[in-house]
């Protein structure tokens, strides 16, 4: 019965009919039904499986994610927020909340990630942003710093939305609210791993259930968590739904076990009446990926020889004139190590980029040179190669020093 559903969905411009049935270590595009998906290491931000990864597609509630860390990062959980008329004004899902009322910051964020509630999104965003559009100017600005390429935010909940983009030659431009699976996977990485409010977003979009009132204590709400993915594998950690009629159903989650993050992004995952698809992808990547990925310890690759050598440096002020100055080197790490998730046949290409020869002065711990750890080309550490120590140049004084020097060496005998 599956099949034929996911078949006439197919027809209808819903997802295609059921794929086929996964392995233990391989897993094909044909097998999810996600339109785009991506499976990341949470810890590197490295794609370990993608399917159409960088397309741009609307993501509905998985917005969510970000309007939570962006609120928990900027704002007070004790703060009370004034529900505006607008506010008040979402379409379901609703929390039914009414103009004039007032509610607790954390009870508005746990309606938010629990329930999905649209109209709590938009008193979320009024009080912290000022506006739906200043908080969707904040949610785009954290998006740059953590890397998204092709994101647009425009509203605080998801629902679709279009906007006309001012262009440099005075045109416009049509965006649409949408974001691309490994943006999507980024952004929770960063909620998860990254955000100094990390711990805050755990609690919440873990919270099972929880009740609370408004500040007047007139009305009560309960809400209950809606991500069923974490009953159903062992260490799933976060998630959030989302699904709009030009979105489809949508999904990020994140699942920690034994040292290892993974997190999932689906995209377009099949449209009504095939809510369930998109946990049948999830489960399949975070098998995937728990089946073949293992942790290594990058920085204990080998290392190539030629970095070791002393290098020349010229004009360099040294003991007697015309003597030769060549400065040691050593490795000054920017960063710890990253624990890669990566396959047992995958190799670490390292590679070593140093000066042959340096002009004085030199200061120590001058940067000359980069040690790069790559991946399937892509660089997942680097490592700077420094002077150990400081050399001078040769100057007028230094000269007549040395040439003073050498005289009187000859004049008492000693040359």
């Amino acid at each position: 019965m599956l099949c034929l559903a996911a078949g006439v969905a197919a027809l209808l411009g819903g997802s295609r009919p059921c794929p086929a049935v996964e392995t233990e270590t391989t897993l094909d595009e044909a097998q999810l039904y996600a339109q785009s998906a991506v499976l990341m290491d949470a810890d590197s931000g490295r794609v370990l499986f993608e399917k159409e990864g960088e397309a741009v597609r609307p993501m509905a509630s998985t917005t969510k994610i970000m309007t939570c860390i962006v609120t928990l990062e900027r704002g007070n959980l004790e703060d009370a927020v004034e529900v505006s008329e607008y506010a008040a004004s979402m379409p379901d899902v609703q929390l039914n909340i009414r103009k004039g009322e007032h509610y607790r910051l954390k009870d508005l964020l746990l309606s938010l990630m629990l329930e999905s509630h649209n109209d709590s999104a938009v008193a979320i965003a009024e009080h912290i942003g000022g506006s739906v559009e200043g908080f969707a100017e904040l949610m785009n600005e954290k998006a740059r710093e953590i890397g998204c390429k092709s994101t647009c935010f425009i509203t605080p909940n998801g629902l679709d939305a279009e906007k006309q983009m001012p262009a440099a030659d005075g045109s416009t431009t049509k965006v649409m609210h949408a974001t691309t699976a490994r943006d999507l996977a980024l952004i929770m990485s960063y909620c998860i791993k990254k955000s100094p409010q990390r711990d805050a977003f755990l609690e919440i979009t873990r919270t099972q259930s929880c009740g609370f009132s408004d500040l007047e204590g007139k009305r009560s709400f309960q809400c209950n968590n809606h991500n069923a993915f974490l009953q159903m594998m062992d260490g799933a950690l976060s998630g959030k739904t989302g699904f709009t009629g030009k979105a489809g159903y949508c999904y990020v989650g994140a699942l920690e076990r034994d040292g290892r993050t993974f997190v999932v992004a689906l995209l377009a995952c099949g449209w009504p009446n095939n809510k369930t698809y998109k946990w049948s992808d999830t489960k399949k990547l975070m098998k995937y990926g728990l089946n073949n990925y293992q942790l290594r310890d990058v920085s204990k690759e080998a290392l190539p020889g030629e970095w070791l050598g002393a290098i020349p440096v010229a004009e360099a002020q040294t003991e007697r004139l015309f003597g030769q100055k060549a400065v040691e080197v050593c490795m000054r790490d920017q960063a710890e190590a990253p624990g890669l998730l990566m396959k047992p046949e995958e190799k670490v290409e390292v590679c070593c980029s140093v000066k042959n020869r340096l002009e004085a002065p030199v200061e120590e711990g001058q940067k000359v040179g980069e040690i790069r750890y790559k991946v399937d080309g892509e660089v997942v550490w680097e490592r700077e190669i420094c002077t150990k120590e400081a050399v001078l140049k040769v100057d007028y004084r230094w000269f007549l020093e040395k040439v003073g020097n050498a005289f009187l060496a000859m004049a008492a005998g000693h040359v």
